[in-house]
């Protein structure tokens, strides 16, 4: 194996070189035809956020659960580039691809250590992990495998898609660079795997799992392991944080106040009304309806924003105005801003934001969740033995 001298990637938010929209096309046309689909927009399941009534989901069917980084969303598509050299993709939610410099990573067949994939897509989340030191290492967390060297495994149970991830993938992956440490250093990115636990095992999650994370984290995922892959909002893949991590993306319109010209202005000859650009605006939250037009975003609400919190988004000398923005409900209930989310193109569905709202006001502290967990044991099992007694 030779080195490579693009080294790490340094922003997960720019994970390589963003193709122009007519490169994409391709590309996406490629991914189109090996999931089978018929649409064009991001082929990624979006979870749903945990409400009270999921306990009784978890008690009826068998769920993983792993913890929910705090990282950023990609697909990951493997292919081979018209050199016929390998390939890197990461597919953002906006269904843009983001191209990883060629030789950066290489992940190897189980045929061959030179051998790579071709038409395989992966699910996860790309995250910097402090390896100490101060140093920040990127890695790729796979969760979901939805195609493997051409194979479409959506419609597969979750625990076959992720056994041939670790079988024909990951374990190769690992094979090698124990092999030949002194490569890592130079991949863009280290490819790793979500620990996943059977849904009963939250304690493990919380006093094991996350504890020991060398990333952020901001909540845990359950994953029905009998559902198949489902592009778009998936009942069956649910989200749970604290209530009072619950965030909501929108898109906000700022509205400054008008000042109208006192004298001093009129000697000047300024006679027109002018806006206050240094003060804090007047901050408008829009909730996605769906769709393109003039009606597609709907007024939800205001934002409350403090003089230092605008001073500081001021210091990003940045456009403002229009962008989709992630905001969390703080104790009096007002809703605030956290991030920009640059990487959607469109703020939460309005279906969407009323579930995030019924989690904040119907919300399981993490408390109940532990509670619940002997519950959904106690039906794991019995399914289980039934399960025996008939087969």
């Amino acid at each position: 194996m030779a080195s490579d001298n693009s080294g790490p990637l340094q922003s997960i938010d720019a994970p390589g070189i963003k193709l122009p929209n007519e490169e994409a096309a391709g590309l996406r046309q490629d991914v189109q035809r090996l999931l089978g689909r018929e649409r064009w927009d991001f082929p990624g399941a979006q979870p749903v956020s945990f409400a009270r009534h999921h306990l009784k989901e978890l008690r009826s069917k068998d769920y993983y659960v792993c913890e929910k980084s705090d990282g950023i969303r990609y697909l990951l598509y493997l292919t081979v580039d018209p050199s016929g050299a390998e390939a890197h993709f990461m597919i953002d939610r906006r269904n843009d691809y983001w191209y990883v410099s060629t030789g950066s990573t290489h992940i190897p067949t189980t045929k061959a250590e030179e051998g790579f994939h071709v038409n395989t897509l992966l699910d996860g989340e790309l995250v910097m992990d402090d390896v100490g030191d101060g140093r920040k290492e990127p890695t790729y967390l796979v969760f979901d495998c939805l195609a493997l060297d051409g194979q479409n495994l959506m419609s597969r149970e979750l625990p076959k898609r992720l056994g041939y991830f670790k079988e024909w993938i990951y374990n190769p992956y690992k094979a090698l660079y124990k092999k030949y440490p002194t490569e890592r250093p130079f991949q863009a990115y280290v490819l790793g795997m979500k620990e996943m636990q059977v849904a009963y095992g939250i304690e493990m999650m919380f006093r094991e799992v996350i504890k020991n994370l060398r990333h952020g984290n901001d909540g845990l995922i359950f994953t029905c392991l009998g559902s198949e892959y489902k592009p778009g909002t998936d009942p069956h893949i649910l989200k749970w944080k604290a209530a009072d991590e619950n965030t909501v993306d929108f898109r906000w319109k700022l509205d400054w106040p008008l000042l109208q010209p006192d004298e001093e202005d009129l000697a000047e000859g300024w006679t027109e009304p002018y806006k206050l650009y240094h003060d804090v605006p007047q901050i408008q939250i829009l909730a996605y309806h769906g769709g393109n037009g003039p009606d597609s975003y709907r007024p939800f609400g205001e934002m409350y924003m403090t003089e230092e919190e605008w001073e500081e988004l001021k210091a990003l000398n940045e456009p403002m105005d229009e962008r989709i923005v992630e905001a969390y409900m703080d104790e009096q209930k007002r809703w605030r801003f956290y991030r920009f989310r640059d990487d959607k193109p469109n703020g939460n569905h309005i279906s969407v934001i009323k579930s995030v709202l019924e989690s904040i006001e119907d919300g399981v502290t993490k408390e109940e969740l532990l509670g619940a967990a002997k519950g959904i044991r106690d039906a794991w099992k019995e399914r289980q033995q039934a399960q025996s007694r008939r087969g």
